[in-house]
C-alpha cells in the first residue's frame, strides 16, 4: 500500500520549475515552499481550507500543466491548481469537496463539476497548445 502523500517525506532542496517530476512521487514530497518559481496563486492555495489553511503539494504533471493539490486527496476539502509550465501566469483551480463534487474552470473556458472532465481539459489543452 502507497504511503499518503502527507505522510511522506519532505525533500529538503529547492526546485525549479523544469525539475518538477513527470509522475507522482511515491517515497517524497515537494512542497510549494520548496518550487522557486512558484506564483503566489499556488502558494496561497490551500489558505481557506481547514484551521490556518492547508499545505500545497506537488502532485503531478499532466502534459504541459503541473498539477499542486491543497488538502487531502479523500476525505476533506481540497484545492487543485494546474499551473502551466511554459507560462507561470496560466492557471486554472479545481475545488473539491469530500463528497466528490467539486468545480473549476478549465483552459476549454467549460466550468467542471466532475475532477476527472477538468483534467481532461488540462490534457486537451496540451494536445492543441503545449
Amino acid at each position: 500500500m502507497a504511503t499518503p502523500a502527507e505522510q511522506r517525506k519532505l525533500i529538503s532542496h529547492d526546485v525549479h520549475t523544469d525539475e518538477l517530476p513527470p509522475l507522482p512521487q511515491r517515497d517524497s514530497r515537494i512542497e510549494v515552499e520548496r518550487w522557486i518559481e512558484a506564483p503566489e496563486t499556488v502558494r496561497r492555495l490551500g489558505d481557506d481550507l481547514g484551521d490556518g489553511g492547508a499545505s500545497v503539494g506537488y502532485v503531478r504533471r499532466i502534459h504541459r500543466y503541473l498539477l499542486w493539490r491543497a488538502g487531502p486527496a479523500v476525505g476533506a476539502d481540497a484545492r487543485y491548481a494546474a499551473v502551466a509550465a511554459d507560462d507561470l501566469d496560466r492557471i486554472w483551480t479545481f475545488r473539491l469537496h469530500p463528497d466528490g463534487v467539486g468545480e473549476g474552470e478549465g483552459p476549454d473556458g467549460d466550468v467542471h463539476t466532475r475532477f476527472r472532465s477538468w483534467k481532461e481539459a488540462l490534457r486537451d489543452d496540451s494536445d492543441v497548445n503545449g
